[in-house]
């Protein structure tokens, strides 16, 4: 069985992967790791499902509930995720990679979470890009500027941040 298990940071109230023998935590899942064998490992269900202890009833006031597919590039602070090891596309290929996403989502926010759960470069990818409630200051200013800047059910244009390109689907 694998050395990894999913935790809860108490900061950023996001779920991180933590290597119980090297005692290393990271946002994405390790190199390696199938989605099957993500979804295993202890604390996955609990922290990666969407549906936190809270219940997923609501956030505090002033948050907001979003979703992302993102979409790294070889200049991405951590040109890996649990696809690739090694990410080595560049930035234009990744915004048109999702810029094809895009077209297939459509605005259905289903399929959103389809795509996201299949190619999405960030560990959310497990529960269809769900980042759950945050609040101002949480997360990276482009991104945050544009989950605060649109409507519940509307999906953002082509963002950019230090992590990557991604859409952004508000959800709460």
């Amino acid at each position: 069985m694998s050395e990894w298990e999913v935790r809860l940071s108490t900061s950023k109230g996001l779920p991180y992967f933590f290597n119980t023998t090297t005692r290393q935590s990271v946002w994405d899942p390790p190199a390696g790791l199938t989605p099957e064998q993500i979804s295993q490992l202890p604390g996955a269900k609990e922290h990666l499902s969407g549906k936190s202890a809270s219940g997923g009833g609501g956030g505090k006031p002033g948050q907001v509930r979003a979703s992302h597919l993102l979409v790294k590039h070889r200049d991405s602070r951590r040109p890996s995720s649990w696809k690739e090891a090694n990410i080595t596309r560049t930035k234009e290929e990744a915004i048109e990679i999702l810029e094809g996403y895009e077209a297939q989502i459509g605005g259905s926010a289903d399929k959103f979470a389809e795509l996201a759960a299949l190619h999405s470069d960030c560990s959310s990818h497990a529960s269809g890009g769900d980042l759950g409630w945050f609040g101002r200051g949480q997360m990276q200013k482009p991104f945050e500027d544009a989950a605060y800047g649109i409507e519940v059910g509307q999906i953002s244009e082509i963002i950019s941040s230090d992590s990557g390109v991604h859409l952004v689907l508000r959800t709460g």
